[in-house]
Parts: C-alpha cells; sequence; structure tokens
C-alpha cells in the first residue's frame, strides 16, 4: 500500500494561460449605477469558460422577504438573472487555469458580494523554514563545519572505525567492510554530493558542532549494524498496520506526506498486537522502522532535491496518555527516531487534537527546542481540513481529511491525483454559483465537494438556444455530513449553453468548496 507507492514528481502547477485565453472578471452588483459592457466574446481555441458568482442565500432570501408586509418589487424575486457583465479585477483576485483537455480554457472568476463581508478570526501558524542544502547557500561557518566534517569521516573510513566488529553485526556486512565503504539510507558515505546532504542532516542535529556530529553518525551506524536494517528493507513484516501509517501524496513544496492514525488502536486486537509486550512493541518498532526506511530511501538526497517528509498525526480517538503500554512504546520511538534520523521531518501538523493532547503538550513544551517546536502546527476537529488545505493541494489530500484523494484505487477513473482542483470559499448564508459556459459540443465531466457538507447543491444545463427548456442534472438537495463525501457527474453536451453547478450554504460557517472536471470530445 503505502510503502509501495510510486515516487513521481510533486504536483505540477497549472501552466500559466496562453495567448490571452485566461481572463479575470467580476460580476457587476445589482445596485450600481453602471453601464453594463457586453462580455467578450470566447476566443476560438476555448472549449469553456468558468466563472464563480456568489448571491444572497435562498433561505435568507426567504427569511427577508417573509418579512415584508407587501410583495417584493420584481427586481428583488430570486429568479435566476442572466449572466452579468464583467468587469476587471486586478487585486482581491487571483488568476486560475481548469486544466480540463489539450484545448485552452478560459477562466473568469466573479464574485457578487451582496452583503458585508464576515471578519475572519486571525490564523497565524508559526512556520519553520527549512534550509537550503546547495554549498552557496550555507553560511561561512557552516561550510567550515561541513569541511572539517568531511575529513573526520574519511579518516574514519580510511582507518576502518566505522566497520570494527560488532557484535550482532549481520553477515551481509561483511562485504561493505571489506571494501570500507559505509552506506546510510543506501546511499555510500563520501561517494557523491548526496553525502554532504546526510552529513548536513548530522550537523543541524548537533548545532553544527563537529565533534558531536561524528559521534552522532558513529553512534548511528553501530545501531543500524546491530537492528540489521539492510536486511529489514526487504523483509515481509505483513500489512495489518497499514492504516496505521501510510504515505500519500506530497505537499505544495514536493514533500512526501506522512499520516500517522492513531485512532486505529480503539482496536483493542489492534492494540493489543501491538503493544501488549515487550516482545510485541518491539515487533512493532521493527515494522515501523521498516516503514521509514522504505520511505527515506525514495527521497532525493542530491542537495536541491527534496530529502525531508511532511507528516500528518491524526489525534480522533487517539487513546489517552493514560494508556501505560502506549507511553512505553512511544517513549522508545522517539529515542530512537531522535538518536538515528536526524532532520527528515519539515513539518509535523497534529490534526483532530482533543483537549488532553494540548494540556499534555504544554507539559512537555518547555523540554522542546524552538526549532522543533517551530515544526509543529495544531488543528482542532472543525479546523483539519483547512489547516491541511494551507501546506497540501485538495487533490493530494485523502477523501477521509476533506480532500479529493481517493488513495490511488479506481474508484473515480476520470480523475487522479495529478488532476488539480479548485478551491472556493462560500461565506455564510450565502450562494455560490460555478458556471461553466460551453462553446464546443463535448462530455463534460466533473466532481464536487463541500467539506462538512450542511448546505444544498443542485447542477442544471441552461441552453444558449431562446425558448430552450433547462435540464435539471441534479435537483437541488441539502447535503448532510455523513452523505458521500464527494459528487460526480458525466453530462454529454450536444447544444451549446452552460452548466450551474450551485451550492446553497445557509449556515453562519463559511464553507470549503472543492470542485475539478474534465472535457472530453465526442470521439474520444
Amino acid at each position: 500500500m503505502a510503502d509501495e507507492t510510486p515516487n513521481p514528481p510533486p504536483p505540477a502547477v497549472a501552466p500559466p494561460p496562453s495567448e490571452g485565453h485566461l481572463s479575470l472578471a467580476a460580476a457587476v452588483e445589482a445596485d450600481k449605477e453602471e453601464e453594463s459592457q457586453p462580455p467578450p466574446p470566447p476566443p476560438p481555441a476555448a472549449v469553456v469558460t468558468v466563472t464563480v458568482t456568489e448571491s444572497k442565500s435562498t433561505a435568507k432570501e426567504e427569511e427577508e422577504e417573509g418579512s415584508l408586509s407587501q410583495p417584493p418589487p420584481m427586481k428583488e424575486e430570486p429568479l435566476p438573472p442572466p449572466p452579468p457583465a464583467a468587469v476587471e479585477v486586478k487585486t482581491t483576485s487571483t488568476q486560475e487555469q481548469e486544466v480540463v483537455s489539450a484545448a485552452a480554457v478560459a477562466v473568469a472568476v466573479a464574485t457578487v458580494e451582496s452583503e458585508k463581508p464576515t471578519k475572519q478570526i486571525p490564523h497565524s501558524v508559526v512556520s519553520f523554514k527549512e534550509e537550503s542544502n546547495l554549498l552557496s547557500d550555507l553560511s561561512d561557518s557552516e561550510r567550515k563545519a561541513l569541511q572539517e566534517l568531511r575529513q573526520l569521516v574519511q579518516e574514519a573510513l580510511d582507518t576502518k572505525q566505522f566497520t570494527q566488529k560488532q557484535e550482532g553485526q549481520v553477515e551481509e556486512n561483511k562485504e561493505e567492510e571489506q571494501e570500507g565503504e559505509i552506506s546510510i539510507w543506501g546511499i555510500p558515505l563520501l561517494k557523491d554530493d548526496r553525502s554532504d546532504v546526510i552529513l548536513l542532516k548530522f550537523l543541524r542535529a548537533r548545532d553544527f558542532k563537529v565533534r558531536d556530529s561524528l559521534l552522532m553518525i558513529k553512534n548511528t551506524i553501530k545501531w543500524r549494524i546491530q537492528f540489521g536494517i539492510d536486511a529489514l528493507v526487504g523483509e515481509d513484516l505483513g500489512d495489518e498496520w497499514d492504516k496505521v501509517v501510510f504515505m500519500h501524496g506530497y505537499d505544495r513544496e514536493g514533500h512526501a506526506v506522512c499520516y500517522n492514525v492513531y485512532g486505529e488502536f480503539q482496536n483493542k486486537e489492534l492494540y493489543a498486537k501491538a503493544f501488549a509486550d515487550e516482545e510485541k512493541r518491539g515487533n512493532f518498532l521493527k515494522w515501523r522502522v521498516q516503514f521509514l526506511e522504505k520511505g527515506i530511501r525514495k527521497l532525493d538526497f542530491y542537495p536541491a532535491g527534496v530529502s525531508t517528509l511532511f507528516q500528518v498525526n491524526d489525534l480522533k480517538n487517539s487513546p489517552g496518555p493514560g494508556k501505560r503500554e502506549l507511553r512505553l512504546a512511544t517513549k522508545q520511538a522517539l529515542q530512537l527516531l531522535q538518536d538515528n534520523y536526524p532532520e527528515f521531518v519539515a513539518k509535523q501538523v497534529f490534526i483532530n487534537v482533543p483537549w488532553w493532547y494540548l494540556a499534555f503538550y504544554a507539559i512537555i513544551s518547555p523540554f522542546l527546542t524552538q526549532r522543533t517546536k517551530s515544526k509543529f502546527v495544531f488543528a482542532g476537529p472543525s479546523k483539519s481540513a483547512e489547516t491541511l488545505f494551507k501546506y497540501i493541494s485538495p487533490e493530494q489530500v485523502p477523501v477521509q481529511y476533506g480532500g479529493l484523494s481517493v488513495d490511488y484505487c479506481d474508484c473515480n477513473p476520470d480523475f487522479s491525483i495529478s488532476d488539480p482542483a479548485t478551491e472556493v470559499t462560500v461565506k455564510p448564508a450565502t450562494k455560490q454559483t460555478v458556471e461553466i459556459i460551453v462553446y464546443e459540443k463535448c462530455i463534460l465531466t466533473w466532481e464536487l465537494r463541500v467539506v462538512g457538507w450542511e448546505v444544498s447543491y443542485g447542477a442544471e444545463f441552461v441552453p444558449n438556444a431562446e425558448g430552450a427548456y433547462t435540464v435539471n442534472i441534479q435537483k437541488a438537495t441539502k447535503k448532510a455530513p455523513s452523505d458521500e463525501p464527494v459528487v460526480s457527474h458525466t453530462y454529454k453536451v450536444d447544444e451549446l449553453g452552460k452548466i450551474l453547478l450551485t451550492v446553497d450554504n445557509p449556515t453562519s460557517k463559511k464553507k470549503k468548496l472543492l470542485y475539478r472536471f474534465k472535457i472530453k470530445s465526442f470521439l474520444d
């Protein structure tokens, strides 16, 4: 599963618009007395234009209408008006491009404000800035420390300090000992530029103290030989813990993402297999080390590459700190990782955080370095998806955590983890409409979700031909949090017109709307 995941390059950002096919627009408010300009004709190569509009929630409109003693004027009736004229938006919106086919797509994002914007709660994230491994980016003192450590490591290799016979040394290391070659994480020391990245990890873990870094390297190599790491990587340890820890997708900076799901240990049988006694704790630790080693060996250790992981820790239904066996296993694992896997985490994001964990963190926080604490981000259940989207694109986030990715299965063959999604914030008591104007006959497929739902969703096709009937693709239906998280539709467009995807948010909470679509020719 996770550890067998191929190592594709980080998700590509959609290419910039070509030859003016991308335009950014906003709809004019109904009560503004501005001269309307007809929308420009679509470029010949464009297949669709996408416009996102915002209006007052239907529930809000009905409430206001019911409070009036006289029927409202016709202009206030909630009938869908024709698309408003577009005006340029220069600073408040960003241009986006939907990757739907080889054809160019013009995307116009328009926003109609029908009420004052709600105040947003400030959300600051203390961010750890990952250091560069390029020699040109190191300070003079760091380059000097790296050069000194290189020399000491070379001396240790020449005098076979790393390969002295150790109790428990496995047979397969004899060949390395004879050749004087030592590898860490599958990379031979001092053979190429990747060694500098490894040495820098140890130097940063010891604040660039060269002698301390060398001692840490020696201890790590000794532990790897005693633990039999090279043989462990190829062992079959089963898959019973694959749901506890798994790799899935990449963050926005290209780090592979590792998910740790502590709630799985609510299963008493699984908990007992992992922690019931010292032998079982040892077996689970062995499996965890193997999983980590396989993931690390897929990283790019060249100076310009990505050689760290992004960790997501899901604490939903996690056993509390009162579990003695879990405390012992956690302490053992943390010590092992701290001593032998330095600087492999770019960010630690904790989601679905319960109150007791924050209290626990407050106790241990004074004992953590500022460098370590700067990598931590905490989010409660209501903010978990929003927090993940700050660092990971929605198409890379698993469905169970608010995203669109379905763990590389064939559940929806029309979309994959490489198909980018668009994020839209649906404000409280507003209705958001995604308008897809189609300029050619085609087959249009889309998928959409609102994280946590509690909204109404509907889809319809409105033909351009005068007197033609609107086709109701999906009747507006209220979606509950327990409903299927993602909806998908395919519609054959055999006449020109537009598809309207409408999300009505009657709640007092803002919602995150995600959608993406593809266009296929009739000939495909």
